[in-house]
């Protein structure tokens, strides 16, 4: 036994040469969901986790600025389907199998409390992704896990024993490796020739474009608002119908937050199709529409005798609320009774419908998401098992499944994990009619 970066290697040649061997491809939250529940549930697969890079769990440790938002809190699987731009009806199959009530009971199974914020995200009572990573591999630990890092699969062929897998480990020239079960969780991939190892098994790929990324505006103005944020706004794509409801983020180089995040994932095949030139509109103040925006813009106007960039009655931020006095051709200094009739209506279209032009994207490094990856209709989502390869599997984002930002990524990565590893169990009970131990 030994140690990898921090992660347990064991190693016992005498019983694993009579075992049968799962290779689990990618070391992120389903892959190693998929190890552990495998490993637990028969003790007599061997369970061998390769990871290209030299980190594992790269995606939780940042999740939710470091705190990792594991699940959102629903009773109902059919509250949860809304949140899937694509692979809903996949979904549905899957949540009935492993919803998010049995994510919060596998990990307070093993000691990890879980608490629901307001907006219906999960995070550990810790506030720390640490937390979810240490279980997890307490877990490989503890069921013999072998992870390896480093280790590329390069490509995999299927005979009639089982499976050949070129892996290259360290940049170095691969080597051929066997295995019984496959489980592919090699998470999505920027650009399609990231998917030709596995296109090369068989498996049609959907194009993968950008999705949960912010909206660059090239407004030097707004640019300089840089940290100044709203509770709650409607952002709305006019072209394409689409709007979302939430709080929102003005960066050095446009829009984020998570309204933008939810649209930006729910518009991710149409915005790549007009290469993000698009116009977005921002309705600040949520709780009127134009009309009556303007009449409460009068009602202030009869009655208050300051300035108007000193007083907003609507929780804006006074940075903010100026910017857009100044955006209808307001100066802040002018005394509210002296506002002309005119301005105050082009205030209310402001705040109730205010206009950019967006003019590309910014997506995070690490916590990228992509629309796209193996084509649904190749997969059972009754067992994550190929229908073109008996023995290969596949769960997490590698697939053409993922949702808004809110915890429903990785809910998909449990799930799915889950029950690729469940499969298993029972491909490996009908091999040897062994007993296989339920993973919760």
């Amino acid at each position: 036994m030994g140690w990898v970066g921090n992660v347990c290697i064991h190693h016992d040649n005498d019983k694993m040469s009579s075992r049968k061997k799962l290779m689990v491809v990618g070391g992120g939250a389903s892959g190693f969901f998929c190890a552990v529940n495998a490993a637990r549930n028969n003790q007599n697969l061997q369970v061998v986790v390769l990871e290209k890079t030299s980190k594992v769990l790269a995606k939780v440790r940042i999740s939710g600025g470091g705190r990792c938002n594991v699940t959102h809190a629903s009773d109902e699987v059919d509250d949860m389907l809304e949140a899937y731009p694509r692979g809903r009806n996949f979904v549905r199959k899957t949540l009935h199998q492993f919803s998010s009530n049995d994510t919060i009971n596998w990990f307070e199974a093993r000691g990890v409390g879980l608490k629901t914020e307001d907006d219906g995200r999960m995070f550990p009572v810790s506030d720390q992704s640490q937390t979810i990573i240490n279980c997890l591999i307490s877990e490989a630990d503890r069921y013999n896990v072998e992870v390896i890092m480093q280790a590329e699969v390069v490509s995999i062929e299927k005979d009639h024993a089982g499976f050949n897998v070129a892996v290259s480990h360290n940049g170095q020239l691969p080597s051929m490796e066997t295995a019984d079960f496959i489980c592919i969780a090699a998470g999505g991939h920027p650009k399609i020739s990231g998917f030709d190892w596995l296109a090369n098994t068989g498996h049609s790929i959907e194009l993968p474009v950008p999705s949960l990324f912010t909206f660059n505006i090239p407004d030097k103005h707004l640019h300089e608002l840089m940290g100044v944020s709203s509770t709650s706004a409607i952002v709305r794509i006019p072209s394409l119908k689409l709007q979302e409801t939430g709080p929102l983020l003005i960066t050095h180089w446009g829009l984020s937050g998570p309204a933008v995040l939810k649209l930006s994932s729910r518009a991710a095949r149409a915005l790549h199709a007009v290469q993000y030139a698009f116009e977005v509109k921002v309705h600040w103040i949520t709780a009127f529409h134009e009309s009556a925006m303007f009449e409460a813009l009068k009602q202030t106007k009869s009655v208050a005798r300051q300035s108007i960039g000193a007083k907003n009655n609507f929780n804006l931020s006074t940075r903010l609320w100026q910017y857009l006095l100044l955006k209808c051709s307001i100066k802040p200094e002018t005394i509210w009774p002296d506002v002309p009739h005119q301005s105050l209506v082009s205030l209310a279209r402001t705040l109730c419908g205010d206009s950019y032009m967006v003019r590309g994207k910014t997506t995070f490094k690490e916590e990228f998401v992509t629309a796209g990856g193996v084509k649904l209709e190749e997969i059972n989502p009754q067992t994550m098992e190929s229908k073109k390869l008996k023995g290969l599997y596949f769960c997490g984002e590698v697939m053409n499944v993922d949702g808004i930002t809110g915890g429903y990524n990785f809910q998909h990565a449990w799930s799915s994990g889950w029950i690729a590893a469940s499969a298993i169990s029972d491909a490996m009970v009908d091999l040897k009619g062994e007993t296989a131990t339920p993973a919760l």
